[in-house]
This record gives structure tokens, sequence and C-alpha cells, in this order.
């Protein structure tokens, strides 16, 4: 597989700030067009929405890689069985992503964890402030988890754990969100080494 060429955006208005609004993004290298998708391309893309967006048309590329990707992360995100409720896993991966400076990530699941949990201020205040930001020890918690993840792996220890658990996380709960942060903590360096954010604009 070769890819002819790269794409470069000098006209683009790159965030500067962690947003909870809608973003853009703009990939350094051409996805493929949407009309040269084939079924295994599609069977990659797991869910065909996904063929809209230049990201998953980028890594459609490699349709088999593109298709395990998709099933863990809809699996970590979507599966309701147990574990921690889906504002919370959001949450993980927004404390990843605000530590790793992934601004359009951090948009996508900050968003998503204001809408389920309805504490958009808290969320805000994690984008505003940083890792470092009062949560409530729950939060505080997870977040701390998930960047210690994101850090280097091996920071993270039995200390987590005892905190998590402390406020009420069963083992169940724990591993989402060891996986909603160790699946963006990757996710980030991704996209990150791909494309670039894009304001959304205005109508």
């Amino acid at each position: 597989m070769t890819i002819e060429s790269t794409l470069t955006h000098p006209d683009n208005t790159h965030p500067t700030a962690f947003t909870q609004a809608q973003l853009e993004w703009l990939p350094w290298l051409p996805p493929l067009p949407e009309a040269e998708l084939t079924e295994r391309h599609y069977a990659g893309l797991v869910d065909a929405a996904r063929a809209k967006s230049p990201y998953f048309r980028l890594l459609a590329r490699d349709p088999d890689i593109l298709g395990a990707r998709t099933r863990t992360d809809k699996d970590i995100f979507y599966n309701p069985e147990a574990g921690l409720p889906r504002a919370e896993r959001e949450l993980s991966a927004a404390a990843a992503s605000r530590y790793n400076g992934c601004i359009y990530c951090a948009s996508v699941h900050a968003r998503f964890a204001s809408h389920f949990s309805h504490r958009t201020e808290a969320v805000q205040r994690l984008l505003d402030e940083g890792v470092g930001a009062e949560l409530g020890e729950r939060w505080n918690a997870i977040v701390a988890a998930s960047v210690a993840l994101s850090s280097t792996p091996s920071t993270f220890g039995a200390e987590h754990i005892e905190r998590l658990r402390t406020q009420g996380l069963d083992d169940l709960a724990i591993v989402d969100v060891i996986y909603g942060a160790a699946f963006f903590n990757w996710a980030n360096r991704l996209m990150l080494s791909l494309g670039e954010p894009q304001e959304t604009a205005k109508a």
C-alpha cells in the first residue's frame, strides 16, 4: 500500500483551548474517498455512519486493524453490562485526553461525560484547570488513575486501585477505568500523529 501525498492545512484555525464544543478533524494523509469504500472497508468501520468521518476513512486503509479497534472502542464505552456508569467511562477517556493534550478527543469525551452525568461545570473544570482540578473524591480518583496510566503505565499501582475501591468501585468498574484510559492513551497518540483539530465552521 502506498499513500502518494500528504495534506497540509496552513489556513486551519487550530483551537488552542480545551472545549466541549464539537470540533472537526483534518488529516495530514489522504483518507479514502467515501465513494471508493468497499464491503471490506465497511466491515472494518463496523458502523456505516463512520464513513462520513475523514479520521475513520483514513484508518480504513487497513480495514482489519480498524475493525478490531472499533469493536474494542464500542465494547469499552457502550457495553451496559455491569462495571462503571457510562459517564465515568467517558470521564476516564476525557482525563487521559486532557493529560495527553488531544484537544479533539477531549472535546468528544468531555461532551459525553457532561451528557451522561449532568455535571457540565465539573467537566469544564477538568478541561480548564487540567487533571489536578477538584471534581469530588470519586471523580478525582478516576482522573488520578487515568493520568497514572497515561503518564507511565507502571506508575499505576495498588494505591490507585485502593482509592477507587474506597469510592465504591468494584472490580468490573475498576477495569472499566483502566480500559477507558488505556484505550485513549493509545488513541490520542494515533490521532495526534495523523492530523489536527479544527474549529467547526459557523453557519
